[in-house]
């Protein structure tokens, strides 16, 4: 490996790590801090409310899986946090409250998204055209809307565990809901089926995102700011 190399794969791997242990570090506060204005204190209790990436990085998730998409230019970064853990019954209400704390993880992406885009018209005002910084500024804010609004469109999709998951668990009757809630010992399943298995016979959901989904998100983002 050649030292041009070895640079070229730092300075990628700041540009797509950076952003992705942000972005997945907020979603999961962001559900530890809904939980505890809710009624749980769990996730306080465990010192999950902390922008301290020691107390969130899941070493499969957070690194090996990342690094290793990055290792062999994956086309797309996939990566998790260790989940906040949420004590449900402590919350005030606890099958509206499930679906709050679930949809504040992927809210909090999208703020993030628009925070960024406002950061991105400040530093373009005032950074000098020529500053060597400047790129790798910006090659960060852009990975971090793409990655935040990834992760609150995949994370909203109506599939046990994921947040979408537990927000439709949570408006659905009762019945139903207890119903839907079995559903989550297969969610795992289905998730794979969805990240690798689909791609592997021809369906590309990843590529469907980013050409369909991810443009009207941004857009909608780029609209509010």
């Amino acid at each position: 490996m050649t030292q041009a190399t070895l640079i070229q794969m730092v300075y990628t791997a700041t540009t797509w790590v950076i952003p992705l242990l942000l972005a997945v570090i907020l979603h999961e506060m962001a559900h530890g801090v809904a939980a505890l204005l809710l009624g749980d204190r769990t996730a306080k209790a465990s010192g999950r409310l902390s922008l301290n990436p020691s107390n969130h990085i899941d070493p499969i998730g957070s690194v090996v899986v990342p690094v290793g998409l990055l290792l062999f230019q994956a086309p797309f970064l996939f990566g998790w946090a260790k989940p906040v853990p949420v004590d449900y019954r402590n919350l005030r209400q606890p099958k509206r409250d499930m679906g709050l704390v679930a949809a504040a993880g992927p809210a909090a992406n999208v703020i993030l998204a628009i925070v960024l885009i406002l950061l991105a018209r400040l530093f373009d005002a005032v950074l000098p055209n020529d500053a060597v910084i400047r790129i790798w500024i910006f090659e960060n804010i852009r990975n971090g809307v793409l990655l935040s609004l990834a992760l609150a469109a995949f994370n909203l999709l109506p599939i046990l565990p994921l947040d979408g998951g537990r927000i439709l668990a949570s408006v659905l009757p009762n019945k139903w809901a207890l119903m839907y809630m079995e559903t989550e010992r297969f969610g795992f399943v289905v998730l794979l089926t969805l990240l690798f298995v689909l791609p592997m016979i021809g369906i590309d959901v990843i590529g469907l995102f980013l050409g369909k989904v991810y443009p009207v998100l941004a857009g909608v983002v780029q609209f509010f700011v």
